[in-house]
């Protein structure tokens, strides 16, 4: 049979955007000889829906939007899988499910519920949806089929040491004794599984798996785009009883391709660097948030730092050098190396650059001040003045512009508390919020690979704040070779103290004081921009702590 992966980026709620992408798609797709077209999870809504699902009317348009792909499949002549949410008809339980529809011949055929719904880290599946209690077989043009959506592929004992189920939604249908049907030898599968640094080499390890354990033909197609915090990859294929992967879909973008599941002809996609993987992801989620939102221009406070730099580079491949200004608000600390590394910076982007100095704004504030502040030292009460005014200066011009503010904080600051509410933190989107560090000077080295676009003194210069005479980074904070992986540990892994200054040779009382300054910070946490995912673990969501708490467990 030959089957299509149509890659695509919806939106979520856009019931008309959504449906008439999957229709171009699967017009393309009958053009390229499929006689079926697979679509993402919740392709004809968006994933993730969120509470969206709780709304009745939001259900009712889902249905609505779904009829309208499934009467479309008469003048198509192809067949359509496609995910959307819709009413359960369950007499208790949740009022939502989770589906995938084949759509034939101007009408739905057949309906597989999903079964497995996670509720960790991001995931409120459970939240949503009624979870199926049967599974069963598909026959289509001769061929018997397994259908599966996203976490129902994530439970096979033969490949993971830990499940999170009883429940494995493929044996079911692997060995479903289902009357005049042979066993199925291709299985698909409908996702939107989110990125994150080394998700990609576990999904194709575990198809792979799934492929030879049921000597089956394994198709699986994933959400391409971004969705608030989360990054979809794309990156569909298919995979062959042997275990070779026949089919490869682009990363990082829309793509449309077919597979004949009769022919196996392996193919060897091109290895992506993980710095390239990680500035492709930023890069299509800062395009797709601001875009999605409604925005087309952007706004960044450049200090002439590596933070800033990163998130310009992003932001001008994700929007054009048109549609994003750099603004540099220099105090009297700023050196003038700083200054000049931003404008040197904005010059290699193209994009325009203005310059606000805060000096006499901040003279004003401590002259108001000066009785409460008169007789004591210079001390965190000036320094974080000067952020909240370059925060209130950028929130002014985003106002007056329509331009969103793209944070610049980066994982390791965020975690600790090196960072100023209502300062450097404002803003929409905090595009490197889930990088930490020493990450963010790998990007660097990677987008200068081919000549300076970052200039050489920003890369090369102690990292600092500038906000009193000669102020560095390490002054209040270790050095972040040491530093990063203490946070990742804590952070990304929620290894204990102990074990942490073991396994990296740290000493204890250090690595205590980290993880104490990690927990103080979570109420500025919970204040920040949404962060986009580029790890197994980043600050948002998919991370919950409590901020009245005492604990470095």
């Amino acid at each position: 049979m030959k089957i299509a992966l149509a890659q695509t980026n919806p939106t979520v709620g856009d019931f008309a955007g959504n449906t008439a992408k999957i229709i171009d798609f699967a017009r393309r797709a009958k053009a390229m000889g499929a006689e079926l077209v697979l679509f993402p999870e919740l392709s004809v809504c968006g994933y993730p829906p969120a509470d969206l699902v709780e709304k009745a009317s939001f259900l009712e348009a889902s249905n609505k939007a779904l009829q309208h792909v499934a009467a479309s499949t008469a003048e198509l002549g192809i067949a359509i899988l496609c995910g959307a949410v819709l009413a359960s008809s369950a007499q208790a339980g949740k009022k939502a499910k989770n589906i995938a529809a084949l759509c034939k011949d101007g009408e739905i055929v057949f309906m597989q519920q999903k079964m497995l719904l996670p509720f960790y880290d991001v995931f409120d599946e459970q939240r949503y949806f009624e979870p199926a209690l049967t599974q069963s077989l598909f026959s289509l043009n001769g061929e018997t089929i397994a259908i599966t959506i996203c976490e129902d592929a994530w439970n096979d004992k033969g490949f993971w040491p830990h499940r999170l189920y009883e429940d494995d939604p493929v044996e079911r249908l692997m060995h479903c004794e289902e009357l005049d049907r042979p066993r199925p030898k291709i299985l698909l599968n409908i996702s939107a599984s989110p990125f994150w640094k080394g998700k990609t080499d576990v999904r194709r390890k575990m198809v792979t798996a799934l492929a030879r354990r049921y000597e089956s033909t394994v198709l699986m197609v994933n959400q391409v785009g971004s969705n608030d915090s989360l990054i979809f990859d794309g990156g569909s294929f298919a995979v062959a009883p042997d275990g070779a992967v026949i089919a490869q879909a682009k990363w990082f973008e829309e793509d449309l391709v077919c597979i004949d599941t009769a022919v196996h002809h392996p193919v060897q996609p091109d290895p992506m660097p993980d710095a390239e993987q990680l500035f492709n992801a930023l890069v299509l989620g800062t395009r797709d948030y601001v875009r999605k939102c409604g925005f087309r221009k952007v706004a960044i406070g450049l200090s002439g730092g590596i933070d800033s730099a990163i998130v310009a580079v992003v932001a001008v491949h994700a929007l054009g050098a048109e549609n994003v200004v750099g603004i540099g608000m220099p105090s009297e600390f700023s050196s003038e190396g700083s200054i000049n590394d931003a404008k040197m910076l904005a010059e290699n982007l193209g994009i325009r650059f203005d310059l606000y100095a805060i000096r006499e704004i901040f003279d004003s504030f401590m002259h108001v001040l000066k009785p409460a502040f008169e007789g004591t030292p210079f001390g965190l009460a000036e320094e974080n003045l000067q952020p909240r005014i370059r925060g209130t200066l950028l929130m002014a011009l985003s106002n007056k512009t329509g331009a969103l503010v793209l944070t610049t904080g980066n994982k390791s600051e965020m975690a600790v508390g090196y960072c100023t509410l209502y300062g450097d933190m404002v803003g929409a989107l905090a595009v490197i919020g889930d990088v930490v560090k020493t990450r963010v000077y790998d990007l660097a080295r990677w987008i200068n690979r081919n000549g300076e676009v970052i200039p050489h003194d920003t890369v090369t210069k102690p990292p600092s704040a500038e906000l009193r005479p000669g102020q560095k980074d390490t002054d209040s904070l270790p050095p972040y070779e040491v530093l990063d992986p203490i946070v990742e540990a804590y952070v990304e892994r929620y290894e204990p103290a102990e074990q942490i200054a073991k396994s990296q040779g740290v000493d204890q009382k250090l690595v205590d004081q980290v993880l104490s300054l990690i927990e103080r910070s979570e109420y500025k946490r919970q204040q920040a921009a949404p962060v986009l995912k580029v790890t197994q673990k980043s600050f948002g969501p998919g991370r919950r702590f409590p901020i009245a708490a005492r604990t470095k467990i």
